[in-house]
């Protein structure tokens, strides 16, 4: 059993894999394109490191944001929450959208006649790791034949739980104060083992649990199910407000953005590229 779990969006227990092949193209069946993250001594070569093993249960977790974007399967659970959303509607995708006070990731929209109906704003966020992973994935090469040095490195990876954990909801709790004011949801995507640490580590207390439609943040957690093409599942939906994240943090803020700009910039960059098909 390799700690490299997924590379290159291929499971390294594969044993049909091409791995030749796929060390060549360097491609992310998730996002579509050549897989980002690089080795700064080369830049050239891409890691393709999407999930790993971490901790004395052997836990799979995603380090990759992309991993996320498996079957845009995390797009599809947030549509009930475009109010605004009619039959006839197209649904569209925008990515890496700036807006007045901040920017998300991702923004699914409902656009009638070019025109952006409603929009929920989308965060992913998988856990930072501390170390390499370099090693272990050329562990991994050498077994498969692709790597003629055995890596003998000791050097490994951690995971820097609380930091990134810290990272987003002081991120959130920026945002949450403008997609209030512009009565629209804000959704996190989070592995189910990141978001378990992140109750425990947190003040947690008036979370609701179940979601509730109206609160305007809005937690998914998935996991990640399966052997060998593992699949990221829906497992629970948490929901809170800007008070509510602010009681996480002991924080306060104060953001707020015009509608009409808001909508203005997601209508720019909406396209064929963009339209979410189902």
């Amino acid at each position: 059993m390799y700690k490299v779990v997924e590379l290159f969006g291929n499971n390294t227990n594969n044993k049909t894999a091409n791995w030749k092949d796929l060390m060549e193209k360097q491609w992310c069946p998730y996002s579509n394109k050549k897989c980002y993250k690089i080795r700064k001594s080369q830049p050239e070569i891409s890691i393709g490191t999407c999930t790993v093993l971490y901790g004395s249960n052997d836990q799979s977790i995603i380090i990759c944001p992309n991993r996320l974007l498996q079957n845009r399967k995390v797009f599809i659970d947030c549509i009930h929450l475009l109010h605004l959303h009619q039959p006839g509607n197209d649904l569209h995708v925008v990515s890496e959208l700036s807006i007045p006070g901040g920017s998300v990731d991702y923004v699914i929209a409902s656009v009638k006649d070019n025109k952006v109906k409603d929009f929920v704003g989308i965060e992913f966020q998988t856990l930072d790791t501390t170390g390499t992973v370099w090693t272990e994935r050329q562990k991994f090469l050498f077994d498969v034949g692709l790597d003629k040095n055995n890596n003998e490195s000791s050097r490994t990876f951690g995971m820097n739980w609380k930091m990134t954990a810290k990272t987003i909801l002081v991120q959130l709790h920026h945002k949450i104060s403008t997609f209030e004011y512009l009565q629209k949801h804000l959704v996190l995507i989070i592995q189910d083992s990141f978001f378990e640490y992140m109750k425990k580590e947190f003040n947690f207390k008036n979370i609701n649990n179940p979601a509730l439609v109206g609160d305007s943040l809005q937690f998914h957690s998935y996991s990640l199910e399966g052997e060998s093409n593992k699949a990221l599942k829906l497992k629970e939906r948490l929901s809170t407000n800007s008070i509510g994240i602010a009681q996480c943090l002991g924080l306060n803020a104060e953001k707020s953005v015009d509608l009409e700009i808001m909508l203005g910039v997601i209508e720019k960059k909406i396209s064929d590229r963009t339209l979410l098909e189902i």
